[in-house]
């Protein structure tokens, strides 16, 4: 039949049975007898009937697929999480989607997807809650929410940021600066907070100073410049995430300041080229692979219904050379 589509009713007509008796063979029940069954889905495949997925989705409400909603792809930070979720998925049965930018917040409600991971800031809470309310399933990574169908898998960035800070002043820094994210992240707001309640606790005689970042290597660089500028004695500095710190190498590249030596550095996410960096970076470190497996196990006893918990992924301080004793 070329390029028709053909649909339940052509095959009934064909096969002179009613529309239903059709829709029960195609679905295996048991309804219809096999010698009927048998005979609609001669008809069916003498036909080239293909099953339509929308109409399925709508009669059974599943897809078996999964949105992974980002900000940005940008950095080498995602490439892992996600490999975490779609392995992790994948094992039982769903497929991922990957979504970015307002448009694809539609597919939520448009019944696209049988839950969603979420690491955008452009969803806003408000948004998130309605999706909640109408009965879709939600991983969050970067904010807290409490409703029955979110479930939080959060970074511990506190602990992550305390550890940071308390490695510097351990090794004698009385000068020390954060290189913070952009604004509005979760992430960035949890890990300055930290560094700034480490920081009041410590020695009266810290100074501290705080910098613009955006998470990008531009800014560390740009950070670098102005810590270059301002040198008068070994400083320590916190860059809220790795990428900012390889900046932060590249700045002072071409300066009398050395990482190490003169300008003492710790980063957070511990990205695969942290490793290879000279000096080593010291960072913070934790599985982003395990947090996107996490994030999707979560998701899946949600949908399913088979007790899902709020989790929070743990980090570790790796040391590094990028940071010496004062």
């Amino acid at each position: 039949m070329g390029n028709v589509v053909v649909s339940i009713k052509d095959i009934a007509k064909h096969a002179g049975v009613s529309i239903s008796t059709v829709s029960y063979a195609l679905n295996g029940n048991s309804k219809v007898t096999e010698e009927t069954s048998k005979k609609i889905l001669a008809v069916a495949k003498e036909l080239n009937y293909v099953p339509n997925a929308a109409a399925r989705t709508l009669k059974k409400r599943e897809t078996r697929i999964i949105g992974a909603f980002l900000t940005t792809f940008e950095g080498a930070f995602y490439g892992e999480l996600l490999q975490g979720m779609k392995e992790e998925l994948n094992k039982r049965g769903y497929d991922l989607v990957i979504c970015s930018g307002t448009q694809s917040h539609r597919m939520l409600p448009e019944g696209m997807l049988d839950g969603a991971i979420v690491l955008d800031k452009r969803f806003s809470d408000e948004e998130l809650i309605l999706h909640a309310n109408r009965g879709h399933k939600l991983v969050v990574l970067d904010r807290e929410l409490s409703h029955n169908n979110i479930v939080q898998v959060l970074l511990d960035n506190k602990a992550g940021a305390t550890f940071a800070m308390e490695y510097l002043i351990r090794q004698g820094h009385k000068k020390l600066y954060a290189l913070t994210g952009p604004e509005g992240s979760f992430d960035s707001e949890q890990r300055l907070a930290a560094a700034r309640q480490t920081v009041e606790r410590g020695d009266p005689e810290l100074d501290y100073c705080e910098l613009p970042g955006n998470f990008d290597k531009a800014s560390g660089t740009a950070a670098a410049k102005r810590i270059a500028s301002e040198y008068d004695g070994p400083v320590g500095v916190f860059c809220l995430n790795d990428e900012m710190a390889i900046g932060m190498y590249h700045g002072l590249k071409d300066t009398p300041y050395h990482i190490g030596e003169h300008v003492h550095v710790v980063g957070f996410d511990h990205i695969d080229i942290a490793d290879f960096l000279q000096p080593r970076l010291t960072s913070i470190d934790y599985s982003e692979r395990r947090w996107g497996s996490v994030a999707a196990e979560q998701l899946i006893r949600l949908i399913e219904g088979s007790g899902a918990e709020h989790e929070r992924i743990y980090v570790s301080l790796v040391e590094g050379e990028s940071v010496g004793q004062v």
